[in-house]
């Protein structure tokens, strides 16, 4: 989205049904952006990383959905020697796709503009580790369609993702930040 801020942030979030947030397990790359989606209503589907975390822990694991390595994993297949090869090779709906981006099915004009990502991907190391969260990416997504067809249950797992959310809301935060960081106390309330 062009311009993207606060203003504009302020009419996306409350029309959200799902905050998508998929960063690898251990890179902390997901913020704040996901807990407004979810104080908004959207579910959450992303890896169990960053702010995820504790919306999983305040909302349950019933209202966000949790896909991909663990950061443990993470660790531990990087000092494995992770390969995304095997990833690519195996999973003949990936391959197709990424060969169809790498041959320029969807840039014409530019056959290789996205040679490089695909690269990138399969062949210089797929620093993210996207090909081996793929498989568990698309099941995640399948649960995530199953629910939205279902249109009370999706409707009963927001407002129960909402309500799970109001720890993070800005009352709280400003009341432990003055209580705990800046011991300020509030004034009273004049007669």
């Amino acid at each position: 989205i062009p311009n993207y801020g606060v203003s504009v942030a302020e009419i996306i979030m409350p029309g959200a049904d799902l905050s998508e947030q998929i960063s690898t397990a251990g890179t902390e790359a997901s913020g704040t952006g996901n807990m407004k989606l979810a104080l908004n209503g959207a579910l959450t589907i992303g890896t169990d990383d960053g702010a995820n975390i504790e919306i999983r822990q305040n909302v349950g694991d019933d209202n966000i959905f949790i896909f991909g390595l663990k950061t443990p994993e993470v660790r531990a297949l990087r000092v494995s020697g992770y390969h995304p090869l095997p990833y690519y090779e195996k999973q003949p709906q990936l391959k197709a796709v990424l060969d169809a981006i790498a041959m320029g099915q969807f840039s014409p004009d530019e056959p290789s503009r996205y040679r490089g990502q695909i690269n990138a991907l399969i062949w210089e190391g797929d620093h993210y580790m996207l090909l081996a969260d793929y498989a568990s990416y698309v099941a995640t997504q399948l649960r995530v369609d199953a629910l939205y067809r279902d249109q009370a249950q999706w409707c009963e797992r927001t407002i129960a993702n909402v309500a799970g959310m109001g720890m993070f809301s800005s009352d709280r935060t400003i009341g432990e930040y003055a209580r705990d960081i800046w011991h300020v106390k509030p004034m009273p309330e004049p007669d």
